[in-house]
């Protein structure tokens, strides 16, 4: 059943997609800590580089309002969203018990704003999911996202809360059946385990297997109930090239989508299944991590393109903006453009990232009975999962904080940030130009708000004069 498919260059569909990118600056601040793998500085990496290769010109780039508590309660409990909330590297000696319950420790560490940290990810991946729900954009993407590991009250491999599930929640709000399909080097754990007994989601993990974290997604493990045959997982070895993994890859997502039929996909996209990544032993080079974002674009559903895991950041920020080239159908140059962080891309300064000459411990064999078993469990899924038709839950309420940010609100420095954000001429910003408004603030919102002066006090002009006509008839 397994052949090997030969793997070309990259051949990308130029048909026009509406793409969101999802970007807060603040992402790349945080640091879980000194000699810690993870480093949420890659994101701001990824962002120079995809805004120097002016990909903002086709894509439209937002800064989605962080998760409150009432979202992320969603899928996690208000004990463990409380701990998070209120924990801090100062106070942590008061939590020892709540350390242990929720698996907070050396993986997952206590660092400066840890909860900001968790909402900015989540946020993104919310509102690109109620993004695709209003069909405002085809493709949402996430950087800041991707964390699947993240149990309902307990972190876990260097994930706090899990945005995925979250994002997936949202969608199942508006589509039938969501395709969940995770390329990171681990297996995706903490989002099988939130919908291991569900129907209306697959999960499909491509992952290292044997000895290695999280130990978890074997080729049996196919959910239970309802959910039976709707988790599949694929355990590779070490070494993974391109045309074995495409010849692995294709195929069963292939097989997925004719059978299952989802209206919505979500593609986690690891860069730790890279080549040369400090954690992950696989041997895929950048072009054949792309190949898995293009071959799920080219169906034409719904897309969601998270982050995750990646531990070399020059190749995950170089992978992630070439992979946004891809969703923008556009194969970026090799040539790197400069850009803040150009030294780190030393000595190639190139978009590219290579395949070694490490061994394939994937023979074909090993492979083919893989692939056999996989769409044998597969053959159970032939017909998709009906859905009970039912009134679409209402969105979330904003709780009239934009209804009050009149112009009066925020000239009087009320009103909500999210609306304050919003402010396209910031408070501390003048014009150039001594014609206009001299030696006033020239803010947007003041112009306004002088404007309705105007035309109340003309109003008022008007009404006196009408009222005097009267008297003097």
């Amino acid at each position: 059943m397994y052949t090997e498919l030969p793997f070309d260059e990259l051949k990308v569909d130029t048909t026009k997609r509406r793409v969101a990118y999802f970007y807060d600056q603040d992402v790349g601040n945080y640091f879980y800590g000194t000699g810690h793998c993870m480093k949420p500085h890659r994101i701001r990496m990824t962002h120079s580089l995809i805004m120097n290769y002016e990909l903002y010109k086709k894509m439209e780039i937002y800064r989605a309002k962080p998760a409150s508590n009432m979202e992320l309660v969603q899928f996690h409990t208000d004990e463990y969203i409380d701990f998070i909330n209120r924990v801090t590297p100062d106070n942590i000696h008061l939590f020892e018990r709540e350390k242990t319950i929720f698996n907070v420790g050396e993986d997952c560490p206590v660092f400066d704003g840890l909860a900001e940290y968790c909402k900015i990810s989540c946020g993104g991946s919310i509102e690109g999911a109620q993004r695709l729900n209003n069909g405002s954009a085809d493709i949402v993407i996430n950087y800041a996202g991707g964390l699947h590991h993240a149990k309902k009250s307990e972190a876990s491999g260097f994930c706090y809360t899990n945005d995925i599930v979250l994002a997936i929640i949202e969608l199942l709000r508006y589509h039938p059946r969501v395709l969940y399909i995770d390329t990171d080097v681990h297996h995706g754990d903490g989002v099988e385990e939130a919908f291991y007994t569900n129907d209306r989601v697959m999960t499909c993990s491509f992952h290292k297997f044997g000895e290695f974290f999280p130990g978890t997604g074997y080729l049996t493990d196919t959910g239970i109930g309802k959910g039976k045959y709707h988790s599949v997982n694929i355990p590779l070895r070490d070494g993974i090239d391109d045309a074995s993994y495409k010849s692995i890859f294709e195929p069963i997502i292939c097989k997925i989508i004719e059978w299952y039929q989802p209206s919505a996909i979500v593609l986690q996209c690891g860069g730790d299944s890279l080549s040369g990544d400090r954690l992950g032993p696989f041997n895929l080079s950048m072009r054949g991590h792309a190949n898995c974002v293009n071959f799920v674009r080219s169906f034409g559903l719904p897309m969601m393109v998270l982050g995750g895991g990646g531990y070399t950041i020059r190749n995950v920020a170089r992978t992630w903006a070439f992979e946004t080239g891809i969703c923008n159908g556009e194969i970026l140059s090799k040539e790197l453009p400069y850009n803040g962080y150009y030294e780190y891309y030393a000595p190639t300064y190139e978009l590219d990232v290579r395949s070694s000459n490490m061994n394939n411990a994937n023979s074909k064999e090993f492979l083919d009975k893989i692939l056999t078993q996989v769409i044998s469990n597969l053959d159970h899924t032939k017909h998709a999962p009906s859905v009970q038709m039912n009134n679409v839950p209402n969105d979330l309420e904003n709780f009239g904080d934009e209804d009050e940010d009149t112009p009066m609100a925020l000239d009087t420095k009320g009103g909500s940030q999210f609306k304050r954000d919003k402010q396209i001429v910031k408070n501390n910003e003048f014009f150039d130009d001594e014609n206009y408004n001299k030696g006033e603030k020239n803010i947007d919102i003041d112009l306004d708000f002088r404007e309705k002066e105007a035309e109340n006090e003309n109003l008022e002009t008007k009404t006196y004069n009408e009222d005097k006509n009267i008297l003097l008839n």
